[in-house]
This record gives C-alpha cells, structure tokens and sequence, in this order.
C-alpha cells in the first residue's frame, strides 16, 4: 500500500456569482515554489468559468482573483468552460478543457504566453455524432476493443438521443504531456470507457480526416481501459504525466458501480517514456478514495477527481476536486509510489 495524507481542502466557493455554487477541478503549473490554479468555477444553473489562484508553496494561498480567467467566449461552449488542464511546452502554456454547450461536451485548447492572456483555438477532439463514431468503430478489430466503445453509442440510443445528428460524441479529460515526444505533442483524451493518445505534429493536424482514421482504428490508441473494481464503469485522465526515471507517472480516477451509486477514486498507472502506448504497470486499488465528510457529500457525492500536482523534493502534492464543491490537496512520497507500481505484475 501507500502511505496518503490529505491535507484538506485549499479552496471553496465565494460569494462572487461566477464561483457561489463551486470550486473544483483545478489545473495546475508549478513555477519553483509558485502553484498557478486554474480551476473550474461554478455559478448557480451550471454555469462554469476557469478562475484563478496563486499558491506559494502547495498549500498556501497567497492570491485569488474576484472574476474569471477565461471566459465563455463561444457558442461550443457557452455554458461552461471545464476542467482546465495546464503545461508549458517550449515558450507557451497549452490549456486544455472541456467545452461544454449545455448538450455537447468536447475537448478545446486555448493558448498563452503569460498565463493572463489567453487564445482560443476552438474544439480539438473529433467531431462526430454517435452514429458516424459507431460507423467508425464498427471497423476496428472487435476482437480487440473492448465491448463498452459500442455501448457507448447504445447508452445514448435508449433514451433516442443518437438520431440527433447534432448531438456530438462526448470526449472530455483531454490533457497534454508536459513535452513532446520523438517531436510530436501528445495527448490523452477520454472516449468512454477508457483513455486514449493521439499524438501529431501540429494542432493544425487535428483534421476531420484525422480523426476519421484514428477512430477507425481506435483500438491502436487506447492506452488504459477500465480493470479492477474500483474503475470498472471508466476512467479518465487526471493532470499532465510526470516524467520519471521509471516511466511516465499518470494520475487518473477510476469509476466504481456500486448499489448506492458510482464513486469517483484516484489511481495511478506508470506509462512507458518513449512510447506512452504501453502501459508498464498500474495500482491495483486506489490511490485515495472519497472518506471525508467533504469528499463524501456535496454537489455530487463520493468523488476525488485529480487534475493536476506539483512536486517538493519527493513529496508528490495531488490536487483534486471533492465532491464537485471544494478543491483538496493529498500528499504522496513519490518514491513509494513508484516502488509500489514497479511491484505490481
């Protein structure tokens, strides 16, 4: 096992109408002893905006602003602009989120320089409505994908939502390695019920006919699918890999189905360094898993949704939405983690 100690939680909402409703989901950029959040923020109706924090050292607090970040500038996503996702490759900062619409969820980036001003670059991940994604995945090898990618598709046709063409395939937890890797970016995306890599030389690349021929062979791109009981409904990518000594370190939650509803865990996996593909190992249980009070109750109950660290010596601090209300900081000895993820089979 690991050894967690949560430290509670960092932030909560305010009175200001563009945060009154929820703090969570936070992106994270170490400078040195400096911790940038870009975190989700909530209004009443849903309603989400990126705000912004300033930490000196992982826990402190030292500055916070009174409106948003980034805004809902955008049809795509005039209902919520979700879940930022942060790293600094060469002289720019990629911000990657969810775009949501009030009926679509997709992945969309925005770039800076500065981390205060911000372009926007619009949806990167495919799109297609469910029944050109069932088309697309009916050609991979059936053998190999596993059988929840078609379900996909059936979850949405119960409820007759796929005759709507406009409906578009959701694909969220989209996040970047901190570098590119033998020069190509790479990214990880969730296609439920698992994550996927796609990795191109420039964001220009992201074509329909890109995305066409990489869902036909989806089956290629997968690099984790749900295993153990404590992520078997899915799982989706948590902050930007950390590169180690042993292998890219990713931090993801995993769903579980339980009688009383699903919980939301943190896991760990250990990807390969030159080829992310291949996955070398991962925990066989959680990380860390909702047992506060405040992990346990708020918006949506029994979630710890990570998005994002920063490391101190060998003091790996996890920082990650609760309950869909706060946002919480958990502290790891990455050491430990790594030894217990090269133990595993």
């Amino acid at each position: 096992m690991v050894t967690i100690e949560k430290l509670g939680i960092i932030l909560s909402p305010t009175d200001h109408q563009f945060e009154n409703n929820g703090v969570l989901n936070p992106g994270i950029y170490q400078e040195g002893n400096t911790i940038h959040i870009l975190y989700r923020a909530v209004e009443h109706g849903n309603y989400s905006t990126i705000g912004y924090a300033k930490m000196d050292g992982p826990v402190k607090v030292i500055e916070r602003h009174e409106k948003p970040l980034i805004m809902r500038d955008f049809e795509y996503e005039k209902h919520g602009v979700e879940d930022a996702r942060v790293v600094k490759i060469e002289d720019t900062y990629y911000v990657t989120y969810t775009a949501y619409d009030g009926v679509n969820a997709m992945g969309a980036l925005a770039t800076s320089k500065d981390l205060i001003h911000f372009e926007k670059h619009g949806i990167i991940t495919p799109h297609v409505n469910y029944q050109e994604y069932e088309n697309f995945v009916n050609c991979c090898d059936r053998n190999n994908l596993n059988p929840k990618y078609h379900k996909y598709y059936n979850l949405f046709a119960q409820i007759g939502l796929v005759a709507d063409e406009f409906r578009l395939l959701r694909d969220k937890d989209v996040v970047l390695f901190p570098r590119k890797i033998n020069g190509k970016f790479m990214l990880l995306h969730r296609i439920w019920p698992g994550i996927q890599i796609a990795e191109f030389e420039d964001f220009n690349d992201l074509t329909e006919s890109f995305w066409k021929e990489y869902l036909i062979n989806l089956v290629d791109h997968i690099v984790l699918d749900p295993k153990d009981a404590f992520e078997v409904n899915y799982i989706g990518a948590g902050g930007p890999p950390i590169e180690t000594e042993y292998g890219w370190l990713l931090i993801y939650h995993g769903v579980q189905e339980t009688v009383k509803g699903k919980i939301y865990h943190a896991k760990a996996a250990l990807l390969q360094l030159d080829n992310p593909k291949i996955e070398i190992a991962r925990l066989p249980f959680p990380l860390f898993s909702p047992t506060k009070q405040w992990e346990i109750e708020g918006e949506v109950s029994d979630v710890v949704f990570p998005t994002g660290h920063a490391l101190f010596g060998n003091d790996l601090y996890i920082y990650y939405g609760v309950a869909d209300k706060h946002i919480a900081v958990a502290k790891v000895d990455l050491n430990e983690l790594l030894l217990e993820l090269r133990k595993q089979p």
